[in-house]
């Protein structure tokens, strides 16, 4: 596996070379845990299990980097297992060019959801059989760590899920590992609050021992309605309260410092909802992490293809210079109120290159998306 992992030097040097001499402007790169990283994210979620979608995946990694981008996301479940081993690919070809060095790049997975391997099951039995076979009967996961027949966040799990991902990637290290979706278990009916606050210390506490062995940097949380949604839903999630368990094991030094919700043109919650309470105030969740000093990701940033057409005309005058709507849905989520980066899915060079062609542009002024969010608010 490839050694070494993003560092502040290294991301630094990345992020000036694109600025000096491929006009990426400024405002592109933002820091956050002394990383240089890509306001731009590439995301792996949508596409078949098909080795043309591999192929896809390979070239929009490569024409990602190349265009000066250094955040990829993925996760083990993404097109069953068959992103992260696209991903890997495409790293080990970019460091051995000499397109990038390991160091530069951010690279962050999740586990929560059973992977399976390369294909999706035919039938609930052939799931039934491959969860006995390689998590159940090998005694990783008991029968009472699983919701939804589908999840879960057992520390065994995500040790074992870690290391498949770290193989599949070819990483020694991973720069952020994502508990994904963990409001899952809220949402079942045989797990109270009391008994989930307990699972997410217990995540907590194996993923700061990832820490301490160098398998990970940091680990963060990956969600969907958990920090969305109001305070009286079942499924909700306080972030201050997970920051405060991530206290209760490390101390100021935890390593739980990135936090992934959806936002988009459609999706506003997390920077105009105030449903998450920071010492005693209500405010939205992107600005809730950016007080308690997480850094921010963005989601679905196009809303799986929704946004890529037929944007309302003021859109496109509120952020011109741009040629699709995709690329303006874009500029509104990489200029939105305490985002860090926002992910979309790249799943070729020329998705790659269309997207990237944004960093070219500075993000719109603060005003502007403040004018925008009121409008759609």
């Amino acid at each position: 596996m490839i050694p070494a992992h993003a560092t502040p030097e290294a991301t630094a040097a990345f992020a000036s070379r694109f600025v000096k001499e491929d006009g990426i402007a400024t405002g592109h790169y933002r820091t956050s845990r002394g990383l240089s990283i890509s306001s731009l994210g590439l995301g792996s979620y949508l596409g078949d299990t098909s080795d043309e979608a591999d192929r896809g995946y390979e070239a929009a990694v490569r024409e990602y980097i190349a265009l000066g981008g250094n955040f990829i996301d993925t996760s083990i479940n993404y097109r069953a297992q068959r992103s992260e081993r696209s991903i890997g690919r495409a790293l080990a070809s970019a460091f051995a060019s000499g397109l990038a060095r390991r160091e530069s790049l951010v690279i962050c997975t999740k586990a929560g959801y059973f992977p399976f391997d390369g294909n999706y099951p035919r039938s609930r039995r052939d799931a039934e059989e491959w969860v006995h076979k390689n998590l159940t009967g090998p005694g990783i996961v008991k029968s009472t760590d699983i919701a939804g027949g589908s999840h879960s966040m057992a520390p065994a799990f995500l040790r074992h899920q870690l290391n498949w991902s770290r193989a599949n990637l070819q990483l020694e290290t991973i720069d952020v590992f994502y508990l994904h979706n963990p409001e899952t278990w809220l949402s079942d009916g045989d797990t109270d609050r009391a008994r989930f606050m307990q699972r997410l210390h217990d995540a907590f506490a194996a993923l700061e021992a990832l820490v301490e062995e160098g398998a990970i940097r940091y680990y963060g949380m990956a969600t969907w309605d958990g920090f969305r949604v109001p305070p009286s839903e079942e499924m909700y999630m306080s972030l201050e309260d997970c920051v405060q368990i991530a206290k209760q094991i490390a101390g100021e030094g935890h390593h739980f410092r990135f936090v992934q919700a959806p936002m988009n043109l459609a999706m506003l919650e997390a920077v105009r909802f105030a449903n998450q309470r920071v010492s005693a105030r209500l405010v939205p969740l992107f600005d809730a992490a950016r007080q308690l000093e997480l850094c921010t990701v963005a989601s679905a940033t196009i809303y799986q293809g929704k946004l890529a057409g037929r944007l309302p005309p003021q859109i496109a005058e509120l952020f011109p210079g741009f040629s699709t709507d995709a690329q303006r849905a874009i500029q509104f989520n990489r200029s939105a109120p305490n985002v860090n980066v926002t992910l979309v899915g790249m799943g070729g060079a020329a998705h790659a290159a269309e997207n990237m062609s944004v960093s070219k542009r500075p993000p719109a002024p603060v005003e502007i998306t403040k004018k925008l969010l009121l409008k759609l608010a």
